[in-house]
């Protein structure tokens, strides 16, 4: 890793020889990137820069990063272990794709926090360096953050899951597609759909 600091946000470590270009996560902000969108990005600075998450994101700039090495902290993995991994966190609400999981791991490598090896069946596998487990270590409080998220995506992963929510989550859309097929409806019929569906949310709030 490099000695020097110039550049550095925070303390974090700069990209290494990724310095300077888009990262996997950077160029998959705003897509999909797997099952769920809002994978974040890094950031030039750093692991994680100053900014926080945009609205109804999962991860913030460099959290994706900041997930590898937590799990990594249970041993060395293949990256497509680290995507089941990410996926198992957060419920299933959320599985990040290969275009973003390679391209952070060549990150995390040319900074010097993680180390690849060649296994026999030609996968790489991917394990913490020393550098990369001081890093992780310091990071509880922002982990314990992302926990919580990723924690509060598994539960509402669960809750839509449930068969008695979809089923009544799929009458609505059926009552919906039911009301358009035969055109749109005349502004006071729409207006009043809305009215039921916002009564609707209310009332779920309100369920102790």
């Amino acid at each position: 890793m490099r000695k020097d600091h110039e550049g550095h946000h925070h303390g974090r470590p700069e990209g290494g020889r990724h310095e300077g270009r888009r990262s996997g996560e950077e160029r998959h902000e705003g897509r999909e990137g797997g099952r769920h969108k809002g994978e974040g990005h890094p950031g030039k600075g750093g692991m994680r820069s100053g900014h926080g998450r945009g609205r109804g994101r999962l991860f913030g700039h460099g959290d994706l990063r900041l997930v590898v090495l937590h799990l990594l902290q249970n041993g060395p993995q293949h990256g497509y272990e680290l995507i089941k991994g990410i996926e198992a966190l957060a419920g299933g609400d959320y599985s990040p794709s290969s275009g973003v999981i390679y391209p952070t791991l060549a990150q995390l490598e040319g900074s010097g926090m993680i180390t690849a090896s060649d296994a026999e069946n030609g996968r790489r596998r991917y394990a913490l360096s020393e550098e990369g487990q001081t890093f992780i270590a310091a990071q509880g409080e922002v982990m314990d953050e992302i926990m919580d998220r990723l924690a509060q995506a598994s539960r509402i992963a669960k809750a839509r899951n449930n068969p008695h929510v979809e089923r009544a989550m799929n009458n609505l859309k059926m009552a919906l597609q039911l009301r358009f097929r035969d055109g749109e409806p005349a502004e006071e019929i729409l207006q009043a759909m809305a009215e039921a569906i916002d009564k609707a949310a209310l009332e779920i709030g309100r369920i102790k």
